[in-house]
């Protein structure tokens, strides 16, 4: 300690010596410590990007599986209705080949009765000669 009576008291070559490597130490230590905190620092950057790739990955992921289950359930939906177009296509097939079978037995009907007629009016027309 000094006072104004009292003048400094200056160290020691080796004293100064020693005070200058550890000085130096100290540099080095806070050297090592920024190259470190620059690593770390470009790692967490590398980190956060990784990061973000992967949500948007996971967004784009989750994205095309709503896709995906909005076009199934999109075919679902045309498919039902699909099927039940064909159902009425069927049912109007049938009543078709009901109403065809309706007018096969009409005509067959009356090509009987035309033969029937027919043969009265050759019979007829054998006995009035």
């Amino acid at each position: 300690m000094t006072t104004e009576s009292q003048e400094p008291v200056l160290p020691t070559t080796p004293e100064a010596l020693q005070e200058w490597r550890e000085a130096e130490r100290t540099v080095a230590v806070a050297r090592r410590g920024r190259l470190a905190a620059e690593a770390a620092l470009l790692a967490a950057q590398e980190a956060a990007e990784a990061a973000t790739m992967t949500a948007t990955a996971s967004k784009a992921t989750a994205d095309a599986a709503r896709s995906a289950l909005d076009a199934a359930t999109l075919a679902e939906a045309s498919a039902a209705r699909m099927a039940t177009t064909a159902r009425s296509v069927v049912m109007l097939a049938r009543g078709e080949i009901t109403d065809a079978d309706t007018d096969v037995a009409a005509a067959e009907i009356a090509e009987v009765e035309a033969q029937v007629r027919y043969a009265d009016a050759f019979k007829r027309a054998a006995e009035q000669k």
